[in-house]
């Protein structure tokens, strides 16, 4: 219960992020955005790593720290690739659209784990698609129609469920402060080499931003991904796959919570539908021939 609800708190950190990014987008380009936030978020959780055998008792000796090397640059690369895909697709879809599709990770994930002989049992099933179900409610208002950059959304919510996956594998055998620095700065240099390739960064685009970069890095980045990584070291990646989709739930309530945006009949209903699938998902109503 304890690692479910570190990523339900993640989810909620994560909701509320929209928010951020949005007003950052106004200032500056996304992949400067996401470069920054993602340097400050390994750098928030230096000191962390640093003092962790004092604050926690354990340290990097206790892990390979080869093997925690190599997890967090695979991390990093699959994380740049999957918000890179989600932020050039975007531009040719709807939001609605980009929102539903990128959250269809719920599916992909137990669906890539049966390839993985990963155990996925009917209530998981039922959660992830009764979450689907709310997701559509939540996300979509009008008739679906596939715009032009939904492929590579849909690319991206791929490439969000491996990471996943990734994660699922790592975490429990790694140190997780230095697995979540690593994945980041990888992340942070590759999104800065594209931003000065290709967009313009200036020290006043970065002031006017500096709150949702802020709250981008720090709590999005350093404290969200980290609860992430923690809370998977024993919580199965479909069943991680399901809370952490609540974030459309939280960015929903963080809209009408601080931009005064209204909640329809229809995204409330969606966002109960999604919890419902939450519920069902930890319950365990089917038995194993065993018991």
């Amino acid at each position: 219960m304890k690692h479910l609800l570190l990523l339900l708190l993640a989810a909620i950190i994560w909701g509320f992020a929209f928010v951020a990014q949005k007003a950052g987008m106004e200032y500056i380009g996304p992949f400067a955005f996401n470069g920054i936030r993602f340097a400050l978020g390994a750098v928030s959780l230096l000191p962390l790593l640093f003092f962790q055998k004092q604050l926690f008792g354990t340290s990097t000796k206790h892990h390979d720290t080869g093997f925690t090397v190599r997890g967090g640059i695979i991390l990093g690369v699959v994380l740049f690739i999957a918000a890179s895909l989600q932020q050039v697709g975007i531009v040719k879809s709807t939001a609605g659209n980009a929102g539903f599709i990128t959250s269809l990770y719920i599916i992909i994930v137990p669906f890539l784990g049966l390839f993985l002989k990963h155990k996925i049992t009917l209530e998981v099933w039922i959660g992830a698609i009764l979450a689907v179900v709310g997701l559509y409610f939540l996300s979509i208002n009008r008739q679906f129609q596939m715009a032009p950059g939904d492929g590579l959304v849909l690319l991206s919510a791929l490439f969000f469920a491996i990471h996943i996956l990734l994660i699922g594998h790592y975490a429990p055998k790694t140190n997780v402060l230095l697995l979540s620095v690593i994945q980041f700065g990888v992340s942070a240099l590759l999104n800065l080499a594209v931003a000065f390739m290709f967009e313009t960064v200036t020290l006043n685009m970065i002031s006017n931003a500096l709150y949702p970069i802020l709250y981008g890095g720090i709590l999005s980045i350093g404290v969200a991904y980290t609860l992430q990584v923690v809370g998977q070291q024993n919580v199965a990646p479909s069943k991680a796959a399901i809370v952490l989709s609540l974030e459309a739930v939280f960015a929903l309530l963080g809209g009408w919570l601080l931009l005064s945006e209204t909640i329809p009949f229809r995204k409330g209903m969606g966002a109960l539908i999604m919890f419902s699938g939450l519920i069902i998902s930890q319950l365990k109503i089917t038995r194993t021939a065993r018991e």
